[in-house]
């Protein structure tokens, strides 16, 4: 029986106590390592063979480790990189992420930190002896179909730069930073970016930071310890030690308050968490993923994200464009969101938009983007008669638009197929209008971010109106957002 060779690694540093420091460390795991000082000895013993990992200082004698791995970029190489910057220094790391490394460490460099993140660039597990203690290791999922990547549909050029940078970013440990509006998809995107990466078989752990009470944020990010605090009756995990060795996607991250986004930022630079009541911290690997619809940028300039924090998330920066700036896109998603809808219920055949519905839909700008398209589908699915869904099955109202548009597609509903069935007639009338009224109130409110004069205004309606309506039909509550346009 052979046994398969170790990895070949190859160290570069320029002093030869650190040098030797890393390859005592590196050989104890049973890993083949060589050594060089400078640039060009590095790519004098990377020309004579191949390696599976370079770890290398930031400054060398005749240039710098960005250069050895531009170097191997060009050349079209494989081998992954890591860098080592002095401590402290932000802006070295984010330029290593950006040349292409896998990672980076700080100086003075952490022993136990530094063979974690040579195992995981290998896509090794950690050694047992640094294994979190009293922490469930997850088990590795199998690997399944790219889901996450294949539900971004559309061929625009806006969703093939998405689905490039997603294919580019997935082979780093370089922090991603999604933008876009709401219901655009930033999640989807963060899924994809794990599904395709190394790391895909372990956890995803997606958060909502700003649905999380702020009393509770320390204990459901890092865990705490039995009897930490009143109703601790057991050990719990928080989101990092449940993405050990997976994602972790912080969603709205902008949503975080201030004092926790510092404890965010060491975790992010120790790679370590202390759970409450705690008295030692726990290593932890894990990819870190964030979204916001927030313009960071402006606040950090307000003061209410932290730059330091913000320099660390904003590596890498995905943007994802509204729906209505990529509305050639429309058939395609619509397709495939009808086909998943129907495969979840066991419809067949898969419905079809109709002609006339899919002309409605390309003049509308959706506001609530690929979510309110998905939820508009589920209802029309629901409505509709038959395979086809028709213009009236969509249920938008007529006020979205002018008169010359409604005659056309008005006319465009009469050229279309004939209807093969009618829905039955309701028992309770009442009820059914009370049902329909609530349905057009709600989605209003969603278009017009619960604002109930916009709402309002939209509908024909006085605010004094759309308030007796809401409180008739039990809508919303004193949480909806003011009265003022």
């Amino acid at each position: 029986m052979t046994t398969a060779p170790q990895p070949r690694l190859l160290v570069v540093d320029d002093e030869p106590d650190l040098r030797t420091l890393y390859e005592l460390t590196l050989l104890r795991e049973g890993y083949d390592v060589e050594s060089a000082e400078t640039v060009e000895e590095a790519w004098a013993a990377l020309s004579a063979k191949r390696f599976n990992l370079v770890i290398t200082d930031m400054r060398l004698p005749d240039g710098s480790g960005l250069d050895l791995l531009r170097r191997l970029d060009d050349a079209g190489r494989g081998e992954k990189g890591i860098v080592i910057t002095a401590y402290g220094s932000a802006e070295n790391a984010v330029e290593a992420l950006k040349a292409g490394a896998y990672d980076y460490l700080t100086k003075p460099v952490d022993l136990r930190q530094f063979r974690a993140v040579v195992a995981s660039a290998l896509g090794r597990t950690a050694p047992p002896a640094e294994a979190p203690a009293r922490v469930r290791t997850p088990e590795p999922r199998p690997a399944g179909p790219r889901r996450a990547l294949d539900r971004l549909a559309g061929e625009s050029n806006a969703m093939d730069q998405v689905r490039a940078l997603i294919g580019k970013v997935a082979r780093s440990m370089a922090p991603v930073l999604v933008h876009g509006e709401s219901g655009t998809g930033k999640e989807l995107v963060a899924r994809a970016i794990h599904e395709v990466s190394p790391r895909g078989a372990m956890p995803f752990i997606a958060v909502n930071c700003g649905a999380i009470p702020e009393s509770l944020l320390e204990a459901e990010f890092f865990g705490y310890r039995k009897g930490a605090f009143t109703g601790a009756n057991e050990d719990r995990e928080g989101f990092f030690q449940a993405a050990q060795g997976g994602t972790l996607f912080l969603d709205e991250i902008g949503d975080l308050p201030v004092a926790m986004q510092s404890k965010l930022l060491r975790v992010i630079q120790e790679r370590a968490v202390r759970p409450i009541g705690a008295v030692a911290e726990q290593a932890v690997n894990v990819r870190i993923v964030s979204a916001t619809h927030k313009d960071l940028g402006a606040e950090v300039h307000a003061g209410r994200f932290r730059q330091d924090l913000y320099y660390r998330l904003n590596v890498i920066q995905i943007v994802v464009p509204p729906l209505r700036e990529r509305i050639g896109d429309l058939p395609a998603i619509c397709a495939a969101v009808l086909e998943r809808i129907a495969n979840d219920a066991g419809v067949t055949p898969v419905p079809t938009l109709a002609a006339a519905a899919v002309e409605v839909l390309l003049r509308y700008p959706f506001p609530g983007n690929v979510r309110e398209l998905e939820n508009l589908l589920h209802r029309a699915l629901a409505l509709a008669g038959s395979t086809v869904i028709e213009l009236a099955d969509l249920g938008l109202p007529e006020t979205m638009f002018g008169d010359t548009e409604v005659a056309e597609l008005e006319t465009a509903a009469t050229d279309a197929p004939p209807r093969t069935a009618q829905p039955e007639l309701p028992d309770d009338l009442a009820a059914y209008l009370d049902a329909v009224e609530r349905d057009i109130l709600e989605r209003a409110l969603e278009r017009h971010r619960y604002n109930r004069t916009a709402a309002g205004a939209s509908l024909g309606l006085s605010l004094r109106q759309m308030r007796y309506r809401m409180a008739r039909l039990r809508i919303g509550g004193d949480g909806a957002n003011g009265d003022s346009a």
